[in-house]
């Protein structure tokens, strides 16, 4: 910014992504000395991002975060702007007319790919679709196929916990959630008795977190079951719970599950481990009807190595749970492998000269997922923020201004181009519609699914 534009006006700053990553941002800008205003920008018509669409609904505790998040939002300097798609309906080059610098926090939403034979075979499927569904994620389908009894989940993080914990427990026992009608009458459908979680490695090489692994056996209808065969560590395994409290609560809720007598409750879910997942089978009509696993041994620092032994294993569904994956953003680089926007620090690398430093693209930002990949808690995003936020305060002196920095002059062309966008005005009137719906039950919400009612009750004037 020139010296006249910085005492005369707030920076103006655009956050594409309010998620928790995004929200963070937006809080670390404002936390600063810097005089902003921030526009938050989000391709749903409702806000928060992961929270909303991505935990597992019987996890109001996660949930709560949203409380802290309202706080930021609530905040004058921030705008929220929702059901607006990036590279559609606006581009980077819009952007910059309106804003001195643009922030990508667009997290990550797809399924990391696990190249295996039978892995596209009719009844495997992505995590991430499946959480999609069940948390009335309004892009996906209102029905989901839940007739396998016997179900394969691969993977062993939190997701994996998440998507068999609900494939395991039954309709009802959801209910009380926020779930949508549509979400319970397929719960209610699901024929799955069995569900079997596989990792390649050890109990001290899985990424649960131990009060997530402890709620699995908190449900009335499902019973845990370990194989005390699965119970082994080697000199990098001990090591792991030595230097980590997390992975030895996590071991030694195994271990106590592993040597316990199996219980009656009607629905089993087993967590299996050192079972590589090698192919997924099928019939003649393309459809799952089994896994085949290579069985696996530590080789002394905690990874492991075939055995050249496989089983096979009777399922009639696979869910991959392997990673997230973030998608393409318009006109930045991506990096295809890591799923992230190449970047140091939170700066975008335009490009990177092999005899020089790196070239960054002007005022352009990236934190979250997007930033360092989909891995860690979403508290984690905190610091990406902090990092990403000191780095865009260092340039502000060169920026250069945008050339409308009016905030009535973005949604003057968003009205001009016709598009219903959602305001935080509009979040508290859908907030209190699916507050409504779910008082009569006793429940304290029932999430809107399809987008057209999430804009009918946020912005009725705009339908």
């Amino acid at each position: 910014m020139t010296e006249q534009s910085a005492a005369t006006r707030p920076l103006r700053i655009a956050i594409v992504g309010a998620g928790p990553a995004g929200i963070y941002a937006a809080d670390a800008l404002m936390k600063s000395d810097a005089d902003v205003s921030i526009d938050l920008y989000e391709r749903m018509p409702a806000p928060f991002g992961l929270i909303r669409y991505g935990v597992a609904p019987d996890h109001p505790r996660i949930k709560g975060i949203i409380t802290a998040l309202h706080k930021v939002l609530d905040k004058e300097q921030v705008r929220l702007l929702g059901n607006i798609d990036y590279g559609t309906d606006i581009t980077l080059d819009d952007l910059r007319r309106f804003y001195d610098a643009v922030i990508f926090s667009t997290g990550a939403n797809a399924d990391r790919a696990l190249p295996i034979p039978g892995i596209d075979l009719d009844g495997s499927y992505g995590a991430a679709d499946f959480v999609s569904w069940y948390d009335g994620h309004p892009d996906v389908s209102r029905s989901w196929p839940l007739d396998a009894e016997k179900v394969a989940v691969l993977g062993v993080g939190n997701v994996a916990l998440d998507v068999a914990r609900v494939l395991a427990k039954t309709g009802d026992e959801l209910l009380p959630t926020e779930i949508p009608p549509n979400v319970y009458e397929g719960l209610k459908q699901n024929k799955a008795v069995e569900v079997h979680v596989f990792g390649r490695r050890g109990p001290a090489q899985a990424k649960f977190t131990p009060l997530e692994l402890r709620e699995l056996d908190h449900s009335p209808t499902i019973e845990v079951i370990v194989d005390p065969e699965d119970i082994d560590y080697d000199e990098g395994s001990e090591a792991a719970r030595r230097h980590s409290k997390q992975v030895d609560m996590v071991a030694n809720t195994l271990e106590q599950w592993a040597i316990r007598d199996q219980g009656n409750r009607p629905h089993k879910l087993f967590l299996h481990f050192f079972e590589s997942p090698a192919e997924v089978l099928g019939d003649e009509n393309g459809k799952v009807v089994g896994l085949r696993t290579e069985r696996t041994q530590l080789d002394g620092t905690g990874n492991v190595k075939g055995t050249g032994v496989f089983k096979d294993w009777d399922v009639q569904a696979v869910y991959r749970a392997v990673g997230y994956l973030s998608q393409n953003i318009n006109q930045l680089p991506f990096d295809d492998q890591a799923g992230t926007v190449p970047n140091e620090a939170g700066r975008v690398i335009a490009d990177e000269n092999a005899d020089g430093p790196a070239r960054y693209m002007p005022a352009t930002y990236v934190t979250g997922w997007i930033k360092r990949g989909p891995v860690g808690l979403i508290g984690h995003t905190k610091g990406d923020a902090n990092e990403t936020i000191a780095c865009l305060l260092d340039d502000a002196p060169g920026f250069a201004p945008a050339e409308n920095p009016d905030p009535q002059a973005v949604t003057e062309f968003l009205e001009g181009k016709g598009i219903p966008f959602t305001t935080w005005a509009g979040w508290y009137r859908l907030d209190a519609h699916e507050r409504a719906l779910g008082e009569p039950e006793g429940r304290e919400r029932v999430k809107v699914v399809e987008r057209e009612d999430m804009l009918r009750a946020s912005e009725p004037h705009k339908v």
